[in-house]
């Protein structure tokens, strides 16, 4: 059998990939105290929904989420159908599947994203958080995989899904039962660090082409919501609080990869385009 070999970017990733896990091993312990409802600003109940904004501020995601699925699905069903009218070999600028299940797995972890958040914020506690944070690593694994489809190789994409997913179960597991956030701080800092470095890569032949800078923009100003809570709520005579912001600007940057596959052209064997909306 030969071993494909390996691209200049794709030792890259395997590098960083390999250092990361190591780090999660060997580095030290990173405590974080216990998750409490006191810790949000806003614990308004409304209808007898506790916690409600929080609660209620996550229906965006699971909005796209279902958004994605189904523009995902009729992609995949104008590609069967283009192959079933004219059967024969792929032609080059068809869209790469690892991609297309990349997204797959992105806008479905949005919806669990939703999920887990929901049931978190509903009653938080330590194992509600890591059902939370479960969720949110599927999505993470699309995305990452997406970029690394798109900048690295499309053939890389998918194992990059599946590594950044176990490795993001692993860390929530990790968390819930020593108290160390750091595997999964360098999931998700981590993550996000290498989405940014590769939004400063050129694009691959054939790449989906999303924006990976709009989804850095709208994750980082998701963080700064988090981190002023409480002093948004403040500031906004407690109308709406950070933690709120933080889900609805989130959710936000799902959008880049919506656009993305709302330009493709699915063409079949013979060459001509198909219309998938």
């Amino acid at each position: 059998m030969v071993v494909p070999s390996l691209s200049h970017r794709e030792r890259g990733l395997l590098i960083l990939f390999a250092l990361l896990w190591v780090t999660a091993i060997i580095g030290p312990a990173l405590p974080t105290p216990e998750m409490a409802a006191a810790a949000f600003a806003d614990n308004r109940a409304w209808h007898g929904l506790p916690n409600a904004m929080d609660v209620l501020s996550n229906l965006p995601f699971a909005a796209i989420g279902i958004w994605g699925l189904l523009r995902l699905r009729r992609l995949d069903r104008a590609h069967k159908d283009a192959q079933d009218a004219v059967p024969g070999p792929q032609p080059p600028n068809q869209l790469p599947d690892n991609a297309l299940d990349c997204a797959w797995m992105f806008f479905a972890g949005l919806i669990l994203t939703a999920a887990g958040s929901v049931f978190y914020h509903l009653q938080p506690d330590g194992l509600r958080l890591a059902a939370d944070r479960a969720g949110m690593a599927v999505a993470f694994a699309g995305i990452l995989g997406l970029a690394v489809c798109d900048r690295v190789s499309a053939r890389a994409g998918w194992p990059a899904a599946w590594f950044a997913l176990a490795g993001g179960l692993l860390a929530v597991g990790v968390h819930h039962e020593t108290g160390n956030v750091l595997p999964w701080a360098l999931v998700q800092y981590g993550g996000m660090a290498l989405v940014l470095t590769l939004a400063l890569a050129k694009p691959m032949s054939g790449a989906i082409g999303v924006k990976l800078g709009w989804v850095i923009f709208f994750y980082g100003l998701a963080k700064l919501f988090e981190l002023s809570d409480h002093a948004i709520y403040e500031a906004t005579q407690q109308l709406i609080s950070g933690h709120t912001l933080k889900h609805l600007t989130a959710a936000l940057a799902a959008l880049p990869v919506l656009h993305a596959l709302g330009r493709q052209t699915l063409r079949n064997p013979g060459g001509e385009a198909i219309v998938t909306s």
